[in-house]
């Protein structure tokens, strides 16, 4: 469903609320409390008074991932993995050139879930059937990083040579590996903020627009590399590996996973180096890492 479309504008925090605002009046929900609660590689947007997220994708170009999501989300509650689900709307709707999703307000319980709960669901994922109709994209790990760094404006020319040229060695290499583990579907941005505890306690998956088939490693791998920052201990990341039933850290391979994600990590950062001068500052320190592959990582979460 086409709602308008308007010529390639910056995706900000202004730009995303006047999405929103075309979106609900198509959609015939009221957004007047309506609250950003993310601005990455989509916004997100809460209306309390309508119990619907929206979720507004940056540019038309990932309309097949934004279709893929709604597809997944189907397939997931079908399968029996507790999932967000999307509201009975035509879905998506293309508002100002931009692809939207509406789903369905879950009841968090304000308790976070755990790296053990994401090991739990990972573990039950990876073993579901992938049925042929869902048509799941071949992984692709390093998929709009090459996008992002020709789009962005903070970079020097060095800057940008740097990361292309990073990206570029690290696809060889990734392409070059030999994975020990069953491909399968695979969420692709698999952390524990991906996970929301509801009040009765279940567990449900969300974010489901880097689905694809490929190599559960990659999905092991963001848990890992989260830990090698400082953003965990050393014995959650052991509960970790033990719930699933495999340590990557301890693959010859993984080297090449972390630092895939690094660039990514950095290069997702990057968007929003314009919306807070504490983002700026952290890309800087990213950048400063990517180019000391020895140095401590001391990254800040945003």
């Amino acid at each position: 469903m086409t709602v308008s479309q308007t010529p390639s504008i910056p995706f900000t925090s202004v730009e995303a609320l006047a999405t929103l605002q075309e979106t609900c009046e198509a959609a015939g929900l009221a957004d007047q409390d309506a609250r950003l609660i993310r601005l990455g590689e989509n916004a997100l947007f809460v209306l309390p008074a309508e119990q619907v997220v929206v979720r507004i994708a940056r540019s038309i170009e990932v309309l097949n991932d934004v279709r893929k999501e709604v597809a997944v989300s189907a397939w997931l509650n079908e399968s029996g993995i507790p999932a967000a689900r999307t509201t009975a709307h035509e879905q998506p709707l293309i508002v100002r050139g931009r692809p939207v999703t509406l789903w369905h307000l879950i009841s968090d319980s304000g308790s976070s879930a755990t790296i053990d709960d994401l090991a739990s669901v990972l573990r039950e994922l990876h073993r579901l059937a992938v049925p042929a109709d869902l048509r799941l994209p071949a992984m692709n790990i390093l998929s709009r990083v090459s996008e992002r760094i020709n789009a962005a404006s903070v970079l020097t020319n060095e800057d940008r040579d740097f990361l292309l040229t990073r990206r570029r060695e690290l696809q060889s290499a990734y392409d070059a590996l030999a994975f020990p583990l069953t491909p399968c579907a695979v969420h692709g941005d698999a952390h524990n903020e991906n996970l929301i505890r509801t009040v009765d306690g279940t567990v449900l998956l969300i974010d489901f627009e880097r689905f694809a088939f490929g190599p559960p490693e990659t999905d092991l791998a963001v848990t890992a590399i989260e830990h090698t920052v400082g953003w965990g201990t050393r014995a959650e990341y052991d509960q970790f590996a033990e719930r699933y039933g495999f340590d990557v850290l301890a693959w010859d391979g993984y080297p090449v996973l972390r630092d895939i994600n690094e660039l990514k990590m950095t290069t997702w950062l990057m968007q929003n180096v314009d919306e807070d001068a504490a983002i700026a500052q952290e890309f800087r320190n990213r950048m400063d890492s990517l180019r000391n592959p020895d140095a401590p990582r001391l990254w800040r979460a945003f």
